[in-house]
C-alpha cells in the first residue's frame, strides 16, 4: 500500500451513515418546539421543514456533481482550492483544521459526558475525564483503521435512528390528543423566515462526507447517491418526527418546553421514555464524534499532502500499517484536547458560523465554475433541473448569511478576522516551499 494513500475502504452503506449520522444530532430531540414557536402553527411549522429540506437537498444535489467531478479526500476544501484558487481553498482547510472540526469535537465530547450524567451521577472533574476518554477510544479506533470508524458510524446511526423510529412509530398511531390542539392560537412568533432558519441550522452537516471521496471505493457513482439518499431520508425522518409529536402534545406544551422529544417519549412510554431519549442523543453524540474525526482529519491529511500547511509531509503521511491519516488524526485530535480543557469551544464554533457558511455558499455557486472549466464524464452524475437546482441552494446560502449578519455583526466580524489570520501562514508556507 501505497504509503502517501490512504486505503479505498469505504462503502456506499458507511458514506450513507456519515451522512445521516453527521445531520441527525442531538437538535432533532430539541429543536421541534423552537421552529413551532417561530412559524406560529403547525401548518407552518411543518411548511418550515419542508422548505428548509428543499433548500438542503438542492444544495446537495449541486455539491454531489462537483464531488463526482472532483472526488478527492479533502471534500471542500479541494473544491474551493480547484475552482476558485489556493489562498481560497487553504483558508477554509486553515479554519476547519485549528478550529471549527477540533472545537466541534470537544463540544460534542463535553456533551456526550454531561448526557451521561442521567444514569451516573459525575462531577464536573468526572465529566471531563470521561469526554477525554471517548475522545481518545474514538480518536484510537480511526488511527487503527478506516473501516473501523465507517463501522462504528454505521452502528452509531442505526443506533441514534431507533428511539426516534420508536416515538414515529408509537407518536402516529396511538397519539395522545394532541392534535386536538391543532387549531389553538400561539403568540406570534418570529416569522416564517426565522422558522426557516432554524431548520437550515437542523439540516447541516452531510457535506463532511466528501472529506473522504477518496476513501469510497466508487466515489464518482457512491458520493453522489449517498449525499442525495441521506438528505431525502433525514427531510423526510423530521417530518414524520415532528408529526409524531404533534399527535401526542398540545402545541402550546410543545412551545413551552425546551425538551419536546423527551416530554412527548414520556407521555408514550411513561418514565423509561425519557432514558430512551437520553439514550438517543447519546448515540448521536458519539456518532458525531467519530464522523468529525474521521472527515475532519481528512483536511489536514489533504493539505499536508499538497505541502500547503506547516510540517506538511507529517500531515499528510499514511501509515503503512494502518493505511490512515495517522498524523492528521492525532493532530485533530489533540487540538480538540485542547478546547476540551481551555472550555473555548462553543465561542469559537459560533464566532465562525458566519465564515463557513460563505465557503458553502461559494461551494454551491462553484458548480457554474465547474462547468466551465471541467469537461464532463460519459455518463457522470449532473445535477437534476440545472440551474433552478443550484440557485435554489444559492438562495438558502445567502439568506443564512444575511440574517447572521444583521443578528450577530460583531461575531460575524471576529470569524472573518480569525479566518483571514490564515492569510501569513499560507504565504510563508508557500515561501518556505519555494526555497
Amino acid at each position: 500500500m501505497n504509503s502517501n494513500t490512504p486505503e479505498k475502504s469505504l462503502t456506499f452503506l458507511e458514506a450513507l451513515s456519515l451522512v445521516v449520522g453527521m445531520i441527525v444530532g442531538s437538535g432533532i430531540f430539541l429543536k421541534s418546539g423552537v421552529v413551532l414557536a417561530e412559524a406560529g402553527s403547525i401548518p407552518m411549522s411543518i411548511a418550515a421543514w419542508i422548505t428548509g429540506g428543499v433548500i438542503t437537498l438542492a444544495s446537495a444535489l449541486t455539491v454531489a456533481e462537483i464531488a463526482a467531478a472532483i472526488p478527492k479526500t479533502g471534500g471542500l476544501y479541494i473544491y474551493l482550492e480547484e475552482l476558485y484558487g489556493e489562498p481560497v481553498g487553504f483558508l477554509l482547510g486553515w479554519v476547519q483544521t485549528m478550529i471549527s472540526y477540533p472545537a466541534s469535537i470537544a463540544a460534542q465530547a463535553i456533551a456526550f459526558a454531561t448526557y451521561f450524567t442521567i444514569f451516573v451521577p459525575m462531577t464536573a472533574v468526572q465529566r471531563q475525564i470521561l469526554a477525554v476518554g471517548v475522545l481518545l477510544f474514538l480518536l484510537a479506533m480511526n488511527i487503527i483503521s478506516t473501516q473501523f470508524g465507517g463501522r462504528i458510524q454505521l452502528a452509531a446511526t442505526v443506533g441514534k435512528l431507533l428511539p426516534i423510529a420508536l416515538i414515529v412509530a408509537f407518536g402516529l398511531v396511538l397519539g395522545w390528543g394532541g392534535t386536538s390542539s391543532i387549531q389553538q392560537p400561539l403568540p406570534a412568533g418570529t416569522g416564517f423566515g426565522a422558522a426557516v432558519l432554524s431548520t437550515l441550522w437542523a439540516y447541516d452537516g452531510w457535506i463532511s462526507v466528501t472529506n473522504v471521496a477518496g476513501e469510497l471505493k466508487n466515489p464518482a457513482k457512491d458520493l453522489p447517491r449517498a449525499i442525495g439518499t441521506g438528505v431525502f431520508f433525514v427531510i423526510a425522518t423530521y417530518l414524520l418526527f415532528n408529526l409524531a409529536i404533534f399527535r401526542v402534545l398540545p402545541m402550546a406544551d410543545i412551545v413551552a418546553s425546551s425538551t419536546p422529544a423527551a416530554d412527548a417519549a414520556v407521555r408514550i412510554f411513561g418514565r423509561i421514555g425519557s432514558t430512551i431519549v437520553a439514550l438517543g442523543i447519546m448515540v448521536s453524540v458519539f456518532g458525531s464524534i467519530n464522523g468529525l474525526l474521521m472527515t475532519g482529519s481528512r483536511v489536514p491529511y489533504s493539505m499536508g499532502s499538497q505541502g500547503l500547511f506547516p510540517f506538511g509531509r507529517l500531515w499528510g503521511w499514511v501509515s503503512p500499517r494502518f493505511d490512515t491519516p495517522f498524523f492528521s488524526l492525532l493532530l485533530m485530535g489533540a487540538v480538540a484536547l485542547f478546547y476540551l480543557f481551555s472550555g473555548t469551544f462553543d465561542t469559537l464554533t459560533n464566532l465562525l458560523v458566519f465564515v463557513l457558511w460563505i465557503f458553502f455558499t461559494m461551494g454551491v455557486a462553484a458548480i457554474f465554475r465547474l462547468r466551465r472549466v471541467h469537461k464532463p464524464r460519459p455518463g457522470g452524475y449532473r445535477v437534476p433541473f440545472y440551474p433552478l437546482t443550484p440557485i435554489v441552494g444559492l438562495l438558502g446560502g445567502v439568506y443564512i448569511l444575511g440574517s447572521t449578519i444583521w443578528n450577530q455583526p460583531l461575531q460575524s466580524l471576529a470569524g472573518l478576522g480569525i479566518t483571514l489570520a490564515g492569510l501569513p501562514v499560507y504565504y510563508l508556507t508557500r515561501w518556505k516551499s519555494a526555497r
